[in-house]
């Protein structure tokens, strides 16, 4: 009775070596104590937004205040920061500038003038003080505009912050940590493999070993 001898199993080149796989496991908590580091050091932001709508006045096409509603979208802060709204909300004209955004819809006149701060009650100043300055602005130019903006909601006092929490950018940081660790260990097998067909396709001449000259070819005579 003949036994067949048991054929052997070839395992991958990367599952041979156990200690590359610890680069994942150690990326991500790497990752997670970064991003949690992050999220329980960083200040975090509220956020408060405030309403504006635009009317037209009695002789104005009703049309030309979703046109004059866009337009003072995209100059709010600079109007803003031309006015007195700095000085009602307390803060210098770049922090006026940073904290506030401005966002108009296409269907009606209105704008929603969103600030963030460190503090829930700085955030509704700012949003406040630029709206307020929208507002006086606006009658200032209301003969030749047509229009004027009017206060339609002021803003409310936030009661969470807007920025992530730490468990949250730890999570982030946990994810990205775990990809860049999946990605250097795609990345360094290949170029492991890279050099080892490099070293194995130098040429003989390189080791000092003699290279035999190619065999002449010989055509057989003719017969005759």
């Amino acid at each position: 009775m003949t036994t067949t001898p048991p054929r052997s199993v070839r395992v991958p080149a990367p599952l041979r070596s156990p200690g590359r796989w610890a680069v994942l496991p150690a990326a991500v908590v790497a990752g997670a104590a970064l991003g949690g580091g992050y999220g329980a050091l960083k200040t975090p932001e509220y956020a408060a937004t405030s309403y504006v709508i635009v009317v037209p006045g009695e002789k104005s096409d009703p049309a030309a205040a979703l046109g004059f509603a866009q337009a003072y979208g995209r100059v709010a802060t600079d109007i803003a920061v031309t006015g007195d709204a700095q000085v009602w909300a307390g803060v210098s004209a770049a922090t006026l500038r940073e904290s506030v955004q401005a966002e108009t819809s296409p269907d009606a006149p209105m704008i929603s003038l969103t600030a963030r701060a460190s503090k829930p009650s700085k955030a509704v100043s700012i949003a406040d003080g630029v709206a307020r300055s929208l507002v006086l602005n606006s009658s200032h130019v209301a003969g030749s505009t047509g229009v004027k903006v009017v206060q339609f909601s002021r803003a409310t006092t936030p009661t969470a912050p807007v920025s992530p929490s730490a468990p949250l950018s730890a999570l982030v940081g946990a994810c990205a940590g775990g990809l860049l660790g999946g990605l250097a260990l795609l990345v360094r097998p290949r170029r492991a493999a890279g050099r080892a067909e490099g070293r194995h396709s130098r040429p003989a001449a390189a080791t000092g070993a003699a290279v035999p000259a190619p065999a002449a070819h010989q055509s057989a005579p003719e017969a005759v």
